[in-house]
Protein backbone atom coordinates (compact mmCIF):
# COMPACT_ATOMS: atom_id res chain seq x y z
CA UNK A 1 0.00 0.00 0.00
CA UNK A 2 1.11 3.54 -0.68
CA UNK A 3 -0.34 6.85 0.47
CA UNK A 4 -0.37 10.19 -1.35
CA UNK A 5 -1.38 13.40 0.45
CA UNK A 6 -3.03 16.08 -1.70
CA UNK A 7 -3.14 19.74 -0.69
CA UNK A 8 -4.28 21.33 -3.99
CA UNK A 9 -7.96 21.63 -4.92
CA UNK A 10 -7.10 20.48 -8.44
CA UNK A 11 -7.31 16.98 -6.94
CA UNK A 12 -11.10 17.01 -7.25
CA UNK A 13 -10.84 17.20 -11.03
CA UNK A 14 -7.70 15.09 -11.39
CA UNK A 15 -9.09 12.16 -9.39
CA UNK A 16 -12.76 12.40 -10.32
CA UNK A 17 -12.88 9.24 -12.45
CA UNK A 18 -10.89 7.19 -9.93
CA UNK A 19 -12.89 8.69 -7.06
CA UNK A 20 -16.24 7.63 -8.54
CA UNK A 21 -14.84 4.23 -9.42
CA UNK A 22 -13.83 3.72 -5.80
CA UNK A 23 -17.30 4.75 -4.64
CA UNK A 24 -18.70 1.81 -6.61
CA UNK A 25 -16.49 -0.51 -4.55
CA UNK A 26 -16.88 1.18 -1.16
CA UNK A 27 -19.06 -0.17 1.64
CA UNK A 28 -20.40 3.33 2.32
CA UNK A 29 -20.45 6.06 -0.33
CA UNK A 30 -22.77 8.95 0.61
CA UNK A 31 -23.65 11.65 -1.89
CA UNK A 32 -21.90 14.18 0.34
CA UNK A 33 -18.62 12.31 -0.21
CA UNK A 34 -18.76 12.47 -3.99
CA UNK A 35 -16.00 14.56 -5.60
CA UNK A 36 -18.58 16.93 -7.09
CA UNK A 37 -20.20 17.72 -3.75
CA UNK A 38 -16.87 17.96 -1.96
CA UNK A 39 -15.43 20.25 -4.61
CA UNK A 40 -18.40 22.63 -4.43
CA UNK A 41 -18.35 22.65 -0.63
CA UNK A 42 -14.63 23.41 -0.60
CA UNK A 43 -14.99 26.13 -3.23
CA UNK A 44 -17.61 28.12 -1.32
CA UNK A 45 -17.47 27.00 2.31
CA UNK A 46 -13.99 25.57 2.76
CA UNK A 47 -11.27 27.09 4.92
CA UNK A 48 -7.89 26.00 6.14
CA UNK A 49 -5.79 23.57 4.08
CA UNK A 50 -6.70 20.38 2.25
CA UNK A 51 -5.31 17.08 3.46
CA UNK A 52 -6.86 14.53 1.09
CA UNK A 53 -5.28 11.13 1.64
CA UNK A 54 -5.39 8.67 -1.24
CA UNK A 55 -4.35 5.07 -0.65
CA UNK A 56 -3.34 2.77 -3.50
CA UNK A 57 -2.81 -0.98 -3.74
CA UNK A 58 0.81 -0.76 -4.78
CA UNK A 59 1.06 -3.81 -7.07
CA UNK A 60 -1.91 -2.74 -9.21
CA UNK A 61 -1.87 1.03 -8.57
CA UNK A 62 -5.64 0.87 -7.95
CA UNK A 63 -7.17 3.48 -5.64
CA UNK A 64 -8.59 1.63 -2.62
CA UNK A 65 -9.14 4.42 -0.10
CA UNK A 66 -9.76 8.15 0.26
CA UNK A 67 -9.77 10.17 3.45
CA UNK A 68 -11.20 13.54 2.30
CA UNK A 69 -9.89 15.82 5.03
CA UNK A 70 -8.83 19.37 5.73
CA UNK A 71 -7.05 21.01 8.63
CA UNK A 72 -7.82 24.38 10.15
CA UNK A 73 -6.38 25.85 13.33
CA UNK A 74 -5.09 22.46 14.39
CA UNK A 75 -8.40 20.63 13.83
CA UNK A 76 -8.43 17.83 11.27
CA UNK A 77 -11.85 16.94 9.93
CA UNK A 78 -13.88 15.80 6.93
CA UNK A 79 -14.42 18.11 3.97
CA UNK A 80 -18.06 19.11 4.33
CA UNK A 81 -18.21 18.93 8.10
CA UNK A 82 -20.83 19.65 9.40
CA UNK A 83 -23.80 22.02 8.89
CA UNK A 84 -24.88 21.27 5.31
CA UNK A 85 -23.50 17.73 4.95
CA UNK A 86 -25.68 15.03 6.49
CA UNK A 87 -23.51 11.94 5.94
CA UNK A 88 -19.73 11.88 5.56
CA UNK A 89 -17.24 9.03 5.59
CA UNK A 90 -13.96 7.60 4.44
CA UNK A 91 -14.23 5.90 1.06
CA UNK A 92 -12.80 2.43 1.42
CA UNK A 93 -12.80 -0.49 -0.98
CA UNK A 94 -14.68 -3.23 0.89
CA UNK A 95 -11.87 -5.70 0.10
CA UNK A 96 -9.21 -3.53 1.77
CA UNK A 97 -10.96 -2.19 4.86
CA UNK A 98 -8.41 -3.01 7.55
CA UNK A 99 -5.40 -2.13 5.40
CA UNK A 100 -6.78 1.30 4.48
CA UNK A 101 -7.77 2.16 8.05
CA UNK A 102 -4.35 1.05 9.31
CA UNK A 103 -2.72 3.52 6.92
CA UNK A 104 -5.06 6.34 8.01
CA UNK A 105 -4.37 5.60 11.67
CA UNK A 106 -0.64 5.50 10.99
CA UNK A 107 -0.94 8.91 9.31
CA UNK A 108 -2.77 10.30 12.34
CA UNK A 109 -0.18 8.84 14.70
CA UNK A 110 2.78 10.45 12.93
CA UNK A 111 1.23 13.67 11.56
CA UNK A 112 2.29 16.51 13.90
CA UNK A 113 -0.01 19.25 12.56
CA UNK A 114 -3.28 18.32 14.26
CA UNK A 115 -4.30 18.92 17.83
CA UNK A 116 -7.78 17.42 17.49
CA UNK A 117 -9.59 15.17 15.05
CA UNK A 118 -13.31 15.35 14.35
CA UNK A 119 -14.84 12.84 11.96
CA UNK A 120 -18.48 13.92 11.84
CA UNK A 121 -21.73 12.57 10.36
CA UNK A 122 -20.75 8.91 10.07
CA UNK A 123 -23.71 6.65 9.15
CA UNK A 124 -24.55 3.95 11.67
CA UNK A 125 -23.32 1.24 9.27
CA UNK A 126 -19.93 2.85 8.60
CA UNK A 127 -17.00 0.43 9.03
CA UNK A 128 -15.13 3.29 10.69
CA UNK A 129 -17.28 2.85 13.78
CA UNK A 130 -15.82 -0.60 14.36
CA UNK A 131 -12.61 -1.12 12.40
CA UNK A 132 -11.15 2.34 12.71
CA UNK A 133 -12.11 2.82 16.34
CA UNK A 134 -10.48 -0.49 17.22
CA UNK A 135 -7.30 0.34 15.34
CA UNK A 136 -7.15 3.83 16.87
CA UNK A 137 -7.44 2.38 20.35
CA UNK A 138 -4.64 -0.10 19.63
CA UNK A 139 -2.51 2.82 18.47
CA UNK A 140 -3.20 4.54 21.82
CA UNK A 141 -4.96 7.47 20.14
CA UNK A 142 -7.87 7.13 22.60
CA UNK A 143 -10.79 7.88 20.28
CA UNK A 144 -14.31 8.56 21.50
CA UNK A 145 -17.52 8.02 19.58
CA UNK A 146 -21.05 9.25 20.23
CA UNK A 147 -24.39 9.72 18.52
CA UNK A 148 -24.29 13.13 16.87
CA UNK A 149 -27.76 13.24 15.31
CA UNK A 150 -30.48 11.04 13.89
CA UNK A 151 -31.81 10.75 10.36
CA UNK A 152 -35.49 9.73 10.16
CA UNK A 153 -36.02 7.19 7.37
CA UNK A 154 -39.10 5.77 5.66
CA UNK A 155 -38.65 2.33 4.11
CA UNK A 156 -40.90 2.63 1.09
CA UNK A 157 -43.46 -0.04 0.15
CA UNK A 158 -44.46 -0.93 -3.40
CA UNK A 159 -47.64 1.17 -3.55
CA UNK A 160 -48.99 4.46 -2.29
CA UNK A 161 -51.95 2.69 -0.70
CA UNK A 162 -49.60 0.39 1.20
CA UNK A 163 -47.75 3.42 2.48
CA UNK A 164 -50.96 5.10 3.62
CA UNK A 165 -51.96 1.93 5.42
CA UNK A 166 -48.65 1.97 7.31
CA UNK A 167 -49.27 5.31 9.07
CA UNK A 168 -51.83 5.88 11.79
CA UNK A 169 -55.40 6.74 10.88
CA UNK A 170 -55.17 10.42 11.86
CA UNK A 171 -52.02 11.01 9.83
CA UNK A 172 -53.43 9.06 6.87
CA UNK A 173 -56.47 11.33 6.81
CA UNK A 174 -54.27 14.41 7.17
CA UNK A 175 -52.08 13.36 4.22
CA UNK A 176 -55.03 12.61 1.96
CA UNK A 177 -56.96 15.74 2.92
CA UNK A 178 -54.14 18.25 2.51
CA UNK A 179 -52.72 16.70 -0.64
CA UNK A 180 -56.15 16.55 -2.26
CA UNK A 181 -56.97 20.12 -1.17
CA UNK A 182 -53.94 21.44 -3.07
CA UNK A 183 -54.36 19.11 -6.06
CA UNK A 184 -57.99 20.05 -6.76
CA UNK A 185 -57.52 23.82 -6.54
CA UNK A 186 -57.99 25.51 -9.91
CA UNK A 187 -55.05 27.85 -9.35
CA UNK A 188 -52.54 25.33 -7.94
CA UNK A 189 -49.81 23.24 -9.51
CA UNK A 190 -47.60 20.49 -8.06
CA UNK A 191 -44.52 19.54 -10.07
CA UNK A 192 -40.96 18.29 -9.89
CA UNK A 193 -37.82 19.53 -11.66
CA UNK A 194 -35.34 16.72 -12.30
CA UNK A 195 -33.11 17.90 -15.15
CA UNK A 196 -30.95 20.87 -16.04
CA UNK A 197 -33.02 22.01 -19.02
CA UNK A 198 -36.11 22.59 -16.83
CA UNK A 199 -34.14 24.20 -14.01
CA UNK A 200 -33.93 27.99 -13.97
CA UNK A 201 -32.29 30.64 -11.82
CA UNK A 202 -35.81 31.91 -11.07
CA UNK A 203 -36.75 28.59 -9.48
CA UNK A 204 -33.62 28.62 -7.35
CA UNK A 205 -34.43 32.24 -6.37
CA UNK A 206 -37.92 31.09 -5.38
CA UNK A 207 -36.50 28.31 -3.22
CA UNK A 208 -34.16 30.71 -1.39
CA UNK A 209 -36.99 33.18 -0.80
CA UNK A 210 -39.31 30.44 0.47
CA UNK A 211 -36.61 29.12 2.78
CA UNK A 212 -36.16 32.58 4.28
CA UNK A 213 -39.94 32.93 4.71
CA UNK A 214 -40.26 29.64 6.58
CA UNK A 215 -39.24 31.23 9.88
CA UNK A 216 -37.13 34.10 11.18
CA UNK A 217 -34.22 31.84 12.14
CA UNK A 218 -33.79 30.74 8.54
CA UNK A 219 -33.27 34.33 7.36
CA UNK A 220 -29.91 34.40 9.17
CA UNK A 221 -28.94 31.07 7.59
CA UNK A 222 -28.02 32.68 4.29
CA UNK A 223 -24.93 34.61 3.34
CA UNK A 224 -23.29 35.11 -0.06
CA UNK A 225 -21.06 32.04 0.21
CA UNK A 226 -23.89 29.74 1.24
CA UNK A 227 -26.19 31.03 -1.47
CA UNK A 228 -23.48 30.48 -4.11
CA UNK A 229 -22.92 27.00 -2.69
CA UNK A 230 -26.60 26.10 -3.02
CA UNK A 231 -26.95 27.55 -6.50
CA UNK A 232 -23.91 25.70 -7.82
CA UNK A 233 -24.84 22.47 -6.04
CA UNK A 234 -28.42 22.42 -7.33
CA UNK A 235 -27.27 22.89 -10.90
CA UNK A 236 -24.59 20.21 -10.58
CA UNK A 237 -27.04 17.73 -9.07
CA UNK A 238 -29.33 18.38 -12.04
CA UNK A 239 -26.44 17.76 -14.46
CA UNK A 240 -25.68 14.46 -12.74
CA UNK A 241 -29.33 13.37 -12.80
CA UNK A 242 -29.58 13.40 -9.00
CA UNK A 243 -31.98 16.31 -8.54
CA UNK A 244 -35.60 16.10 -7.43
CA UNK A 245 -36.79 19.67 -6.87
CA UNK A 246 -40.48 19.72 -5.83
CA UNK A 247 -42.69 22.81 -6.00
CA UNK A 248 -46.23 23.89 -5.26
CA UNK A 249 -47.36 26.98 -7.12
CA UNK A 250 -50.53 28.86 -6.19
CA UNK A 251 -51.74 31.67 -8.45
CA UNK A 252 -48.53 31.13 -10.46
CA UNK A 253 -46.41 31.94 -7.42
CA UNK A 254 -44.27 29.37 -5.57
CA UNK A 255 -45.84 28.50 -2.20
CA UNK A 256 -43.64 25.57 -1.19
CA UNK A 257 -40.36 23.98 -2.32
CA UNK A 258 -38.63 20.76 -1.35
CA UNK A 259 -35.03 20.26 -2.46
CA UNK A 260 -34.24 16.54 -2.70
CA UNK A 261 -31.52 14.35 -4.14
CA UNK A 262 -32.19 11.06 -5.94
CA UNK A 263 -29.17 8.91 -5.18
CA UNK A 264 -28.50 5.18 -4.81
CA UNK A 265 -32.21 4.38 -5.09
CA UNK A 266 -33.12 6.73 -2.24
CA UNK A 267 -34.74 10.15 -2.05
CA UNK A 268 -32.82 12.45 0.31
CA UNK A 269 -34.69 15.52 1.61
CA UNK A 270 -31.98 18.17 1.70
CA UNK A 271 -33.87 21.38 2.43
CA UNK A 272 -37.25 23.08 2.13
CA UNK A 273 -39.08 26.38 2.11
CA UNK A 274 -42.70 27.39 2.65
CA UNK A 275 -44.75 30.57 2.49
CA UNK A 276 -46.69 29.90 5.67
CA UNK A 277 -47.88 33.49 6.01
CA UNK A 278 -49.90 33.32 2.78
CA UNK A 279 -50.56 29.62 2.31
CA UNK A 280 -50.09 27.97 5.68
CA UNK A 281 -53.84 27.38 5.99
CA UNK A 282 -53.62 25.01 3.01
CA UNK A 283 -51.04 22.79 4.69
CA UNK A 284 -48.57 23.21 1.82
CA UNK A 285 -45.73 21.76 3.89
CA UNK A 286 -47.63 18.55 4.53
CA UNK A 287 -48.83 18.44 0.92
CA UNK A 288 -45.40 18.77 -0.71
CA UNK A 289 -43.83 16.12 1.53
CA UNK A 290 -46.75 13.78 0.78
CA UNK A 291 -46.41 14.48 -2.93
CA UNK A 292 -42.68 13.70 -2.87
CA UNK A 293 -43.19 10.46 -0.93
CA UNK A 294 -45.83 9.36 -3.43
CA UNK A 295 -43.49 10.23 -6.29
CA UNK A 296 -40.64 8.27 -4.67
CA UNK A 297 -42.90 5.22 -4.46
CA UNK A 298 -43.90 5.64 -8.10
CA UNK A 299 -40.19 5.72 -8.98
CA UNK A 300 -39.72 2.45 -7.03
CA UNK A 301 -37.17 4.00 -4.69
CA UNK A 302 -36.29 1.95 -1.63
CA UNK A 303 -36.04 4.65 1.00
CA UNK A 304 -37.09 8.20 1.74
CA UNK A 305 -34.50 9.88 3.96
CA UNK A 306 -35.42 13.09 5.79
CA UNK A 307 -31.71 13.50 6.67
CA UNK A 308 -30.54 14.98 9.94
CA UNK A 309 -32.98 16.33 12.50
CA UNK A 310 -35.59 14.83 14.81
CA UNK A 311 -38.47 17.18 14.00
CA UNK A 312 -41.78 15.62 15.05
CA UNK A 313 -43.44 15.96 11.65
CA UNK A 314 -40.95 13.49 10.12
CA UNK A 315 -42.09 10.71 12.44
CA UNK A 316 -45.74 11.45 11.74
CA UNK A 317 -45.00 10.38 8.16
CA UNK A 318 -43.86 7.00 9.49
CA UNK A 319 -40.11 7.59 9.64
CA UNK A 320 -37.84 5.65 11.98
CA UNK A 321 -34.64 7.28 13.23
CA UNK A 322 -31.19 6.01 12.31
CA UNK A 323 -28.23 7.20 14.36
CA UNK A 324 -25.43 9.30 12.91
CA UNK A 325 -22.14 9.24 14.81
CA UNK A 326 -18.96 11.20 15.25
CA UNK A 327 -15.44 10.15 16.20
CA UNK A 328 -13.22 12.53 18.16
CA UNK A 329 -9.55 12.27 19.02
CA UNK A 330 -7.51 14.77 21.01
CA UNK A 331 -3.73 14.66 20.86
CA UNK A 332 -2.32 13.28 24.09
CA UNK A 333 -0.11 15.46 26.24
CA UNK A 334 3.44 14.25 26.63
CA UNK A 335 2.75 13.20 30.24
CA UNK A 336 -0.38 11.18 29.33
Amino acid sequence: MKIIIHTDSQVFDDLKVEWYDLMERATVSPIFSTPDYQQIWWQYLGHGELRILTIYEESTDILVGIAPLFIDDGKLTFIGCVDVSDYLDFLVDKNYTDQVYEIIINYLKHEPEWQSVYFCSLPYHSPALTSMLSLAEKANLRPTSAVEEICPIITLPDTWQSYLSSVNRKQRQEIQRKLRRVEVMDDSRLYVIDNLSDLSDELIDAFVILHKKSNHDKESFWDESLENFFRTLIKRMAELGWLKFYFIDIDDNPAAALLCFDYQNEILVYNSGFDYARHGYLGVGNAIVSYSIRHAIELKRNRYDFLRGDEKYKFKFGAIGEDVYDIKINRLKSHD
